[in-house]
């Protein structure tokens, strides 16, 4: 696709956007090959595959839910730096 002068100047006034002659003269063969880029995405071969709703559809990999026996409370605590009949004390941040 080619972009013409008229078209970008009208792509300026939709956008709001104010180009001056050098801007409008470096801008136009960048967008030009942006777009020509884009409309070659057209030629690549799709026959045969599924939409997708996100380029990386790959299923979560889960861990089977299975109950495994937890080490003894006395295990678990050793490492608390306060506790008190079974829980771990922490520091108060409400008053």
């Amino acid at each position: 696709m080619t972009l013409t002068s008229k078209d970008l100047q009208h792509l300026a006034k939709l956008a709001r956007l104010e180009l001056s002659e050098a801007d409008e003269a470096s801008l136009l063969p960048k967008l030009s090959a942006t777009l020509d880029w884009v409309n070659s995405l057209q030629q690549a071969p799709v026959a045969g595959l599924a939409p997708m709703v996100h380029p990386h559809d790959a299923k979560a990999t889960l861990r089977a839910d299975e109950a495994q026996a937890l080490p003894a409370r006395e295990a678990l605590m050793a490492n608390a730096p306060a506790q008190a009949a079974g829980y771990f004390l922490v520091p108060r941040v409400v008053e």
